[in-house]
């Protein structure tokens, strides 16, 4: 049987090339076809340089082929990788905190994963290693990061800045926090709409005193909305960190934090994603791992969306308990557990590093809502 070139290059439209947006025919991913009767040869291709997408791209190729065109065709993909170029930076010109080098943003597509709990061992992990840091708890409906660093009860203090008076954040354990839930009471509900919730963030941010600080890692709240635009309008957002457990249904959720970050209008890169909750080892059986909600589903995100993958956190009572009592995990030392937060800090600070010498400087956004979309205004 003599194959069509015209046929493969229809049956390689319904496929998209791992990190590529578009389909393959339509991107320029496929670079050639040739057909000598029932020889099919392709050569493609892609920016992603992971094995896992080189091995996808081959088999979904081979598969759509023997599918859509001849089912004993005999195929041959030859898979080149080409760096992607450098992604765009922001050029509309914002806000910037001075004495403030880095600011974080840590994001979950969707509640319950332990985006709360992750931030608080960055932080502690990264005063640990000697840097200055700050954490701003934007989850204005649902606060937890005062619980988690054992001052709930704290307010903070108004102090006097060049002639204007500052709120100086509460501090705990080397690290500077400011949170809604300093100035709510515990079983008050925070009903805002959007503007009124923006106003609240734009003052903890603005009119603080944060002194010297080498990180800020700011707690975002779960999903993309109103509160994320908000913060990347206001400040300059170094990278950004997706926080995902291995479940299918929080996957799906953290694909769309990372597309949130990738949008042309907002362009914020992302450092990589964290996998929480990874896997469960009882205390009797330490050398046993029980992947109850899946076995590296966020790792395989990172690899298919071409971004770091920082690390694999346990699901350990330790963490939990540890963040009840606000004393976070991370301050323990010579644990399994305590080796694991290193081991993602540094990944997050080398990500951080690479992404600075890469990159130039990210500036805040600024979006208008029009119909419901969010444009760049030129």
């Amino acid at each position: 049987m003599k194959l069509s070139k015209q046929d493969i290059l229809k049956a390689l439209e319904t496929i998209t090339a791992p990190g590529d947006g578009g389909n393959m025919v339509e991107t320029g991913a496929v670079k050639n076809v040739m057909t000598f009767g029932d020889e099919v040869i392709v050569d493609i291709t892609i920016t992603n340089p992971s094995l896992q997408a080189k091995k996808r791209t081959e088999v979904d190729i081979m598969k759509v082929i023997h599918d859509k065109v001849y089912e004993k065709a005999k195929i041959t993909v030859n898979v080149k990788v080409e760096a992607s170029e450098k992604p765009k930076v922001n050029v509309i010109k914002g806000n910037a905190i001075p004495g403030i080098q880095n600011i974080i943003a840590v994001a979950s597509g969707k509640g319950g994963v332990g985006k709360s709990t992750v931030t608080a061992n960055l932080a502690v992990s990264l005063q640990k290693m000697g840097f200055k840091v700050g954490v701003l708890d934007a989850d204005i409906y649902g606060p937890s990061i005062p619980i988690m660093f054992d001052v709930e009860k704290e307010r903070p203090l108004a102090v006097d800045i060049d002639g204007k008076s500052k709120m100086k954040p509460v501090e705990n354990y080397g690290i500077k926090i400011l949170s809604i839930g300093f100035f709510t009471q515990p079983d008050q509900a925070v009903v805002w709409r959007g503007p009124m919730a923006a106003k609240a963030l734009n003052q903890m941010i603005f009119d603080a005193h944060w002194g010297e600080i080498d990180f800020l890692l700011i707690d975002l709240p779960p999903g993309t909305g109103d509160i994320h635009l908000s913060i990347m309008q206001s400040l300059p957002i170094t990278g950004a960190v997706i926080v995902s457990t291995p479940q299918v249904v929080a996957l799906a959720d953290a694909k769309k934090g990372v597309a949130m970050f990738q949008q042309e209008s907002i362009n914020v890169p992302v450092l990589g994603i964290i996998e929480n909750m990874a896997y469960f080892t009882p205390e009797e059986l330490p050398d046993n791992k029980y992947y109850i909600f899946g076995k590296d589903g966020a790792k395989h995100l990172a690899e298919d969306l071409g971004v770091k993958f920082l690390g694999a956190l346990p699901l350990v009572q330790s963490i939990r308990e540890a963040g009840d009592v606000g004393s976070p995990a991370a301050l323990q030392i010579d644990t399994p557990l305590a080796e694991a937060l290193k081991e993602m800090t540094q990944n997050v600070v080398q990500e951080v590093v690479n992404r600075n010498e890469d990159l130039p400087p990210t500036e805040a956004i600024k979006i208008t809502t029009m119909a419901g979309c969010a444009a760049v205004k030129k």
